[in-house]
Parts: structure tokens; sequence; C-alpha cells
């Protein structure tokens, strides 16, 4: 499974859409998925200008469900300084 691949995976088909970026069916965040792919033929412009684009996981209780990338929580990683 390509995340990145043009053509969605058939598990899409039938995914929910989820305000809390992790599974509306089990609560188990995305990166527990069994597989995931990145909707990048229809981003959206945002009220700011970002883009942002549908992200679908299927989750290890086997439901498929899809958030907008910017709903993802903050990170504590650090950024690269540029």
């Amino acid at each position: 499974m390509d995340a990145f691949s043009l053509s969605p995976p058939q598990w899409t088909e039938n995914s929910v859409h989820s305000t809390g970026f992790h599974c509306p069916h089990c609560g188990l965040n995305p990166a527990k998925a069994k597989a995931a792919w990145l909707n990048r033929r229809a981003p959206v412009t945002g009220n700011d200008g970002r883009r942002k684009w549908q992200e679908f996981y299927l989750c290890e209780c086997d439901k498929a469900w899809w958030a907008w990338s910017d709903d993802r929580p903050p990170t504590n990683l650090r950024k690269i300084e540029e």
C-alpha cells in the first residue's frame, strides 16, 4: 500500500470523518493504523490560504476514517531551523 498513490484504496470508500484525529470507533491514534492514504488530488484551501488534505486511515479495528491534515494535533518535535 502506497500512502501517496494517486488512486484511493478500496477501504477508503466507507470511511467516516473523525474530528478528533483518532479512530471514532475505538479511539486509537493514526500511528496504530494498519494503512494510510493521503488524498493529494483534492486539496482544499482554508481561510488562511494554507492547503489541507484528507488523510485516510484503516484502523486496527478494521474501521476506516479520515480527517483533515490541519486537524492533526500539535507535535512536540522541533521544527528544523533554516
